[in-house]
């Protein structure tokens, strides 16, 4: 890799007019283009993030996925980068740790790097009841099916451009994260996980804050676990 690699990020975004800036502000400078994807945001998410600086796209079919596969069509169609990190618009994570996240890329040739939100680094109420127990229960699948070190889905988190191609990601909302990971290990990537501090979003989660959603989420993730490891 080059020694001053080219870093985009992608930030899916639905109604994050109160926490965007936030986020934008603390993204370290190394990062070559910042990419938020409002996906049908009726709020001004967009306006917030064109005046700091990012790449603005819209994505009207909602779900998360289809707005990670927006920003990655764009990013294809320039300057190609080296990295790719995909980064929440709530505020939860912390931009700054982008640093740590892309260092075992940088100097020890790691492809796939996740932001693992810890128990012991994360705020009070900072993930709810349904994220802990679907984050444990799709770990340990992976563990049990494809022998797997993953203790997390955390959104956060950094890959290879190349690599990332190769996986020919197609979920288009709720199984994104899982079905990165479930790639990554069938094609035999190098992954690691580094441990990230994580607090309470800026407003009401989209997914884990709603019955219906956490439902949703369960059952693609659980998909996605099942159809991969029946296959092994």
């Amino acid at each position: 890799m080059e020694s001053h690699p080219i870093i985009k990020v992608i930030i899916p975004a639905y109604n994050e007019e109160r926490s965007i800036g936030h986020v934008l502000a603390d993204i370290p400078s190394i990062v070559d283009e910042v990419i938020v994807v409002s996906n049908n945001s009726t709020d001004e998410t967009m306006a917030i993030a064109t005046a700091h600086g990012a790449t603005v796209l819209e994505e009207s079919r909602k779900g998360y996925g289809y707005a990670c596969l927006k920003g990655m069509n764009y990013i294809s169609q320039g300057d190609l980068p080296d990295i790719v990190v995909f980064l929440d618009g709530d505020y939860s994570d912390y931009p700054e740790q982008l640093l740590e996240l892309i260092e075992p890329i940088l100097n020890q040739n790691i492809d796939l790097v996740i932001g693992a939100r810890r128990k012991d680094m994360r705020e009070p109420g900072a993930m709810t009841g349904p994220q802990i127990f679907g984050n444990w229960l799709a770990t340990s699948l992976m563990r049990l099916f494809f022998n797997s070190r993953f203790n997390d889905l955390g959104p956060f988190r950094a890959i290879k451009y190349d690599k990332l191609l190769a996986l020919q990601m197609e979920d288009k909302t709720y199984g994104w994260t899982v079905e990165m990971q479930l790639k990554a290990l069938k094609k035999g990537y190098s992954y690691t996980e580094i441990p990230m501090r994580y607090r309470n979003r800026i407003g009401v989660s989209k997914v884990s804050g709603t019955f219906k959603g956490a439902i949703f989420a369960g059952v693609k993730i659980l998909t996605w676990i099942f159809k991969y490891g029946l296959k092994k």
